[in-house]
């Protein structure tokens, strides 16, 4: 078998739908052994079911990545079903609607927020690296997104700053494990078409802000997002480490100045 990711065990964060299936999909068929792990079983166990009909190798767990207990049963699932991990891809995040303003923001989605995007990520990292070291070293990908550069078109207060935080949190993580064997890059996508994204852009009003500020004039796709988290996962990017990926249809470069 040829590919990208033969022989390496990957586990993806929020695999059930969106970004993370996608990815689940295109690194099987790049050769890894994938675990998947999701809060909706359902989600997860087509997302296994699909990575073996097309003839890969997926084994699905349930895992809330704000729950440390949950993280070690997922690496310990890695681990005891493929004797190894070397593939770390902490996707699952949210962003409720009613995510806003710093003034209009509920404390307990302030919370929750925090929680997933940002000690989720921690919490998967905290696991993960140690069988990740045992493995002979890997590469850690954790979803940023763009609103870590610039801030958001409409307001998200939690969102954006737990996005944030996975940016300093990634670059921590590469300089501290560098000389161990692994690599931390950071992936920081644009609006994505997901169901998440549709549904919180259902409102025309809102979605037109967000679209105009795109000059590629359309969302990205979910597989765009999985081969440049495909990239950073493999050996392609062997001297890449610390580093953000930007995938957002130009949206950084129109806004950001240089320094």
């Amino acid at each position: 078998m040829t590919g990208r990711l033969v022989g390496k065990v990957a586990l993806i964060t929020g695999a059930g739908s969106g970004m993370g299936r996608a990815a689940a999909e295109l690194f099987a068929g790049e050769g890894a052994r994938v675990v998947v792990t999701d809060v909706v079983d359902d989600a997860g166990n087509a997302a296994v079911a699909a990575v073996r009909a097309a003839g890969g190798d997926a084994t699905y767990v349930r895992a809330d990545v704000s729950s440390w207990s949950d993280c070690v049963a997922m690496v310990q699932c890695a681990t005891d079903t493929y004797g190894a991990l070397h593939v770390l891809y902490n996707n699952a995040g949210i962003f409720p609607a009613d995510d806003g303003g710093v003034l209009d923001t509920p404390e307990s989605t302030w919370q929750k927020v925090m929680d997933i995007n940002l000690k989720g990520v921690w919490l998967g990292c905290k696991a993960g690296i140690p069988a990740m070291i045992a493995s002979g070293g890997g590469s850690i990908v954790n979803v940023a997104s763009f609103v870590a550069l610039v801030g958001a078109a409409t307001a998200q207060i939690a969102y954006t700053t737990s996005k944030g935080g996975v940016l300093s949190m990634t670059r921590e993580i590469a300089v501290e494990y560098a000389r161990q064997g692994i690599r931390a890059n950071a992936l920081c996508p644009g609006p994505i078409q997901t169901p998440l994204l549709e549904e919180l852009l259902s409102d025309p009003e809102r979605r037109a802000r967000r679209m105009v500020h795109i000059p590629m004039g359309r969302l990205g796709r979910a597989e765009e997002l999985a081969r440049a988290a495909l990239f950073l996962a493999s050996d392609d990017a062997s001297f890449m480490t610390g580093a953000s990926l930007v995938v957002d249809g130009g949206i950084t470069a129109a806004y950001v100045t240089p320094e």
